[in-house]
């Protein structure tokens, strides 16, 4: 496949883009991140909302969940470039669109963002054809990880600078990848320049979710086995720490998804509160 041939992205990156825009438009203020260029980006088409996956009351949850996610990967952006670092490394990333949607902010970094060559592609055309373009900090690195090429590699071909330090982010990948698989990619990162940070999304295991919450996890893990990409890996946090500790990283922390309940939800009138279900590891060079 060559960087030209188009492909649409995969579903969970659809449904990820459209839950950031449902959040918008069911959610009432304050909005805990605010996206709709991603429906942009995805143009689903008039019935979008109709989808059972996009239904209001039995999705909020998820929603809330996702935006929640994207909030804190934001705010530690925010604090990173505060702190000097210019770098910023999406592995994965999908219909992301920082890069539109905080300028201001994307103009102080040199973001470089990892994905497939087909939906990568995809993506070029679409922010082309809605008058967004490619800003000159963006840089969209196609990595085809199914013929196993190397990320960094790639990335610093394209201008990274394995020298200074930088954030790297991983968000909605690591239950697709095998733990062997996760483990390389520690291990890259953890070699990479002092002071940098790394946040990795993981699946916890069925049973330390909360019991409203496993219906949905069950759902979502056979609709991503009748896609064609299951789930293959799920880690306690412990788990998780160990395997970062042992790729090399000494500073290690588990931010549970219950936090950001506290940090993004607290005394809202409609009692919106993100489901469990996806921790955050945080770990620095």
């Amino acid at each position: 496949m060559t960087a030209e041939q188009t492909v649409a992205p995969d579903h969970t990156a659809v449904r990820t883009a459209l839950w950031r825009a449902m959040h918008l438009q069911v959610d009432p203020p304050p909005h805990v991140v605010e996206d709709e260029i991603g429906l942009r980006l995805a143009a689903p088409g008039d019935g979008w909302r109709d989808r059972p996956d996009m239904d209001p009351q039995a999705t909020r949850g998820f929603r809330a969940a996702i935006v929640a996610r994207a909030r804190f990967i934001e705010d530690l952006i925010a604090g990173q470039a505060g702190r000097g670092v210019t770098q910023y490394v999406i592995l994965g990333a999908g219909l992301d669109t920082f890069a539109q949607r905080r300028p201001e902010l994307a103009a102080r970094l040199r973001i470089f963002e990892v994905d497939q060559p087909g939906p990568q592609a995809w993506k070029r055309h679409r922010l082309a054809d809605l008058g967004y373009g490619i800003p000159d900090g963006l840089r969209l690195v196609p990595v085809d990880f199914e013929a196993s090429e190397d990320w960094l590699e790639r990335v610093v071909a394209a201008g990274f600078d394995t020298g200074r330090p930088a954030v790297i982010v991983s968000t909605g990948v690591s239950m697709y990848l095998t733990r062997d698989a996760t483990a390389a990619t520690l291990r890259q990162i953890a070699g990479l320049a002092p002071g940098s940070t790394l946040a990795m999304s993981f699946l916890l295991p069925f049973e330390l979710l909360d019991e409203a919450d496993r219906p949905g996890l069950r759902a979502s893990e056979e609709g991503a086995q009748t896609s064609g990409t299951p789930f293959v890996s799920f880690y306690t946090p412990s788990e998780m720490l160990a395997l970062a500790r042992e790729a090399g990283f000494t500073d290690v922390r588990h931010v549970s998804g219950r936090s950001h309940a506290e940090r993004y939800f607290a005394d809202r009138a409609d009692g919106l509160r993100p489901s469990s279900g996806e921790d955050l590891l945080l770990a620095t060079t």
